[in-house]
């Protein structure tokens, strides 16, 4: 369902430009500054506020408080307008907003060259198969998800993935080719995950790396977010020392890594790191 449908209007537009800013206070005085003569406020199961609308004559501007609170003064804003309470489950809204900007994603940055090898398809269901057993519907991150092919073996296998990446071009592809889905995509930086999606059950980072002297910081926090927000956690690498030095940054975390060579795919996901709870 569309973010304008779940608030009951035609249409809408966020006063955030991408995803990526949404736990941005700053864009709340945005929205406080607008000119109002009707609101919309959208409550979740819990009845917190996770998003905000005002109609100003000329169409309806909106903000989402998935990543941060509403202040005060929007709050404020809405009482002293004409103004309607609408609720939805956070999950439902969140798959919104994500479609939102997906679609925007999509429509704005031209896809990169296709890089997908076909062969990878069947390499990567037999490596996440032989981990996890098929779930129907359990929500997988799917970290550094490029243009998505783990994302599209997720699917394949029954769960739900979330889908993340800083490269809006290899999103722009896996949109295009629909191995990912705007509902579940998120164009963001990988090392502020936990800023975006709260802890869920199990969580991919396919072909990691290379993680060298001048990668290694960022690696480590990218790897150390997607540890902080899974319970369970399939990470590929190239290399048998990059295989090590992901199993020292998980056991620093508290995880137990189990690591193990993949020679069914010699370059991409030879190795395998697996981090489960201690």
């Amino acid at each position: 369902m569309k973010a304008a449908e779940i608030l009951g209007v035609e249409d809408l537009v966020f006063v955030e430009p991408q995803f990526s800013v949404l736990p941005d206070p700053r864009y709340n005085t945005t929205l406080a500054l607008a000119v109002a003569d009707e609101g919309r406020l959208l409550l979740d199961e819990k009845e917190d506020p996770i998003a905000l609308a005002f109609n100003n004559g000329n169409g309806w501007v909106a903000a989402s408080f998935l990543c941060r609170n509403p202040n005060a003064t929007l709050i404020e804003k809405f009482e002293n307008v004409n103004g309607e309470i609408y609720q939805e489950d956070r999950a439902s809204w969140a798959a919104a907003v994500r479609e939102y900007y997906s679609l925007a994603l999509k429509a704005e940055v031209p896809p990169s060259i296709e890089d997908l090898n076909p062969k990878r398809r069947g390499i990567l269901t037999n490596l996440i198969s032989g981990s996890w057993k098929a779930r129907s519907g359990e929500i997988c991150i799917d970290a550094c998800c490029g243009s998505g092919v783990g994302s599209l073996v997720l699917r394949d296998l029954g769960f739900t993935p979330l889908s993340y990446d800083n490269d809006e071009a290899l999103l722009s592809l896996g949109l295009a080719t629909g191995r990912l889905l705007p509902e579940e995509t998120m164009w963001l930086d990988a090392m502020k995950t936990s800023a975006y999606i709260d802890p869920v059950p199990k969580g991919i980072g396919i072909m990691m790396g290379e993680i060298n002297t001048f990668s290694e910081d960022i690696w480590h926090r990218i790897v150390g977010e997607l540890l902080a927000v899974t319970k369970e956690t399939l990470i590929t690498v190239g290399t048998e020392p990059e295989a090590n030095i992901i199993r020292d940054w998980g056991e620093e975390l508290g995880r137990k890594v189990e690591v193990k060579e993949n020679p069914a795919d010699p370059i991409y996901d030879l190795w395998v790191c697996r981090a489960l709870p201690e």
